[in-house]
């Protein structure tokens, strides 16, 4: 949906690192909220008929990624909503770096400032929960505010013209934030989770992040070497020297742990809207890959 999300799997696959695990396997596109000419459609109100969801739905993927707790969020609910069942597979191969951003002339200048003030985000993706999780450190919960102010492009534009205080952005966009003088009020990073069918055997999996510990090594190695993905994604808003690659970070994926499950739901619970109670590990994550 998004390169810095998808990166390591893109990178897989142009370097022929799939090929080389003997898997013959096809990315599909589809519209996420960083493509400068993007639509809405990746922001849906009912996350199960957003573009990627629907197609996962209908057979059209049997494996997706997105920041872990999307993943926890979706694999949840998706029986109770009547979807498609997945599980959690892997704790995924990216650290997406988040920011929370205001405008070159805003007069917000700490993140205690953002008390009881909107911050314009992706609902029930990415840039929502680590916006929560950041400002938990600073603000009370129930004075931590999120509002939708469209994708990224529609974002940035939304905070420059005053429309809302600040917003939550990821790569390249914090990138083309800093060239037009914005302010980063805070950074951190946000893992992904991958997720897929049961139709997708173990062996698959485990070949297929075999080949994505390969590409996060070299991604890692010279970050700016695949800049050239980024930059399609901004169409003209960033030359190649100005996209900061320094901030791109990719790991091996690995398994999903029960702690890390028990921590993740449990933090999710505490927010009654991001996720349905009464869920367990053994309903939603499955280790396939590593047995």
């Amino acid at each position: 949906m998004n390169a810095v999300h998808d990166l390591a799997v893109l990178v897989a696959r142009d370097e022929g690192l799939f090929q080389k695990e003997g898997l013959d396997l096809e990315i599909l596109d589809t519209p996420g909220t960083s493509q400068a000419d993007s639509d809405r459609q990746a922001l849906k109100l009912d996350i199960f008929d957003r573009t990627m969801e629907s197609i996962y739905n209908a057979g059209g993927v049997d494996q997706y990624r997105m920041c872990e707790w999307g993943v926890m969020k979706r694999t949840v609910e998706a029986v109770s909503s009547g979807q498609r069942p997945a599980k959690i597979v892997a704790l995924g191969a990216a650290m997406s770096k988040m920011a929370v951003i205001t405008g070159p002339n805003s007069h917000i200048f700490e993140p205690e400032q953002l008390k009881n003030t909107p911050v314009a985000v992706s609902p029930f993706n990415g840039s929502h929960f680590t916006t929560l999780k950041m400002l938990e450190g600073f603000v009370k919960k129930e004075e931590i505010q999120i509002t939708n102010a469209g994708t990224m492009q529609e974002r940035l534009d939304a905070v420059r013209m005053g429309e809302v205080a600040a917003g939550n952005f990821y790569e390249p966009w914090i990138s083309v934030a800093q060239k037009q003088g914005f302010r980063i009020i805070m950074e951190s990073h946000s893992t992904r989770s991958e997720a897929a069918s049961d139709e997708l055997d173990g062996p698959t999996l485990a070949a297929m992040f075999r080949a994505e510990t390969i590409a996060a090594e070299m991604i890692n190695a010279d970050p700016h070497k695949y800049a050239h993905y980024f930059l399609d994604e901004v169409q003209g808003l960033l030359e190649p020297g100005e996209f900061q690659g320094w901030r791109l970070l990719y790991g091996p994926p690995v398994p999903y742990t029960r702690e890390r499950f028990d921590d993740t739901y449990a933090w999710m619970l505490g927010y009654s809207e991001l996720i349905e109670p009464g869920s367990t590990y053994e309903q939603v994550v499955d280790n396939r890959a590593w047995e």
